[in-house]
């Protein structure tokens, strides 16, 4: 028999994980026991470094618990709408289901974070059921009552208007979300966005207690400026260059779905248009797929009510095949944000050129494997 890894370093008793736990020679608390892990025969707890202070989910206030408290899935889900609300100087929202955006949306003009709410829920009304709201600005009354239209598990945001707080307390009148958790982040918007930002690394524990740890995933696309026009050299089919070129709105929207693709599990594919999700294509074992699926959710979703035309499309890695380009030209799609590097870029490019769709390179890949 093998040693016990788990006996020996990680107890679980029938009153939960240790108080206290040391990993690779940092101290943790633990802050609460969890309702359950990620299935509700699996225990759970949630901890932070010992003394530390201004952690958005360390120090964060769960001003309505609901029933029985959070769930390890809640966490993630928490975690994951931050990183993608936090890239937004403008309100925005992620409405997050098992650790993948339904929808999201930013503010496009004057909108007010109740239409901001809307477009992120209505992205995708069937999976946002019973998900997770996370905003990067104060919730206000009416985005209060709105959400309460909808079955919603969590709703996180930075601060709470008081009138808002009573709405989500009001469990006379709105009974459905009777046991739904409120939670504020404090200074969610000091979270990591940059690579080279100062971040915990990622710790992943496999089956027999050795660990690996990564730096985390975090982007080094701040604007624009940073996406670049899609060139290529080919030592046998010579050099190609992306003809068309994205119009200021189509930079937003290609700048908007990056991030939030950076939250995506991979393969990830996210088609925007103005400031919202369209779809969402996820977990997909090869590109192409990917691309397929969100186009067809898309075409499901919306059902003529909005049209893919114009939109824009992320893909997290790039294209070995011009296939992908083909399916989002068919569909409407005229510009594509992606890494680049691919031997076949060349192919892509041209397809892109025939179709008149414009394309842009990060330079970096995305993968997330949550």
């Amino acid at each position: 028999m093998g040693i016990d890894y788990r006996a020996k370093y990680f107890t679980r008793t029938e009153s939960g994980f240790p108080e206290e736990i040391d990993i690779l020679g940092t101290i943790y608390e633990k802050v609460e026991d969890l309702r359950y892990g990620t299935n509700p025969h699996q225990g759970a707890s949630f901890y932070r470094p010992k003394g530390a202070s201004d952690m958005p989910f360390g120090d964060m206030e769960q001003l309505k618990s609901g029933k029985s408290g959070l769930s390890e899935t809640n966490y993630g889900d928490l975690n994951h709408g931050a990183n993608i609300v936090k890239y937004f100087g403008r309100p925005a929202c992620a409405v997050m289901k098992h650790l993948n955006p339904s929808g999201a949306a930013v503010q496009v003009d004057n909108q007010d974070l109740r239409t901001v709410y809307i477009r992120a829920r209505d992205a995708d009304a069937i999976a946002a059921f019973g998900g997770t709201a996370v905003f990067n600005v104060k919730v206000d009354v009416e985005t209060a009552r709105e959400i309460m239209t909808s079955v919603v598990e969590v709703v996180a945001a930075p601060e709470f208007d008081d009138e808002a707080l009573a709405v989500f307390n009001d469990s006379e009148t709105y009974k459905m979300n009777k046991q739904m958790r409120v939670i504020r982040l404090p200074n969610l918007m000091s979270l990591p966005k940059w690579v080279g930002d100062p971040a915990m690394p990622t710790i992943k524990t496999l089956m027999d207690g050795t660990v690996v740890v990564a730096e985390p995933l975090l982007t080094s696309v701040k604007s624009g400026d940073d996406l670049q026009k899609a060139i290529t050299e080919h030592a046998k089919h010579g050099r190609f260059e992306i003809k068309a070129t994205p119009t200021q709105r189509q930079i937003d929207d290609l700048l908007f779905s990056w991030y939030v693709n950076l939250s995506v599990r991979s393969n990830g594919v996210v088609i925007a248009k103005n400031g919202v999700t369209l779809a969402v294509g996820t977990g997909q074992q090869d590109r192409v797929a990917a691309v397929r699926q969100a186009i067809a959710k898309a075409r499901e979703k919306f059902k003529g009510t909005e049209t893919l035309e114009g939109a824009v499309l992320s893909s997290d890695a790039f294209f070995p095949f011009r296939d992908s380009v083909d399916a989002a030209a068919e569909a409407g799609i005229k510009a594509i944000v992606q890494p680049g590097g691919s031997v076949r870029d060349w192919d892509s490019i041209e397809s892109c050129n025939e179709h008149g769709i414009a394309m842009v390179f990060t330079g970096e890949r995305i993968f997330s494997h949550h």
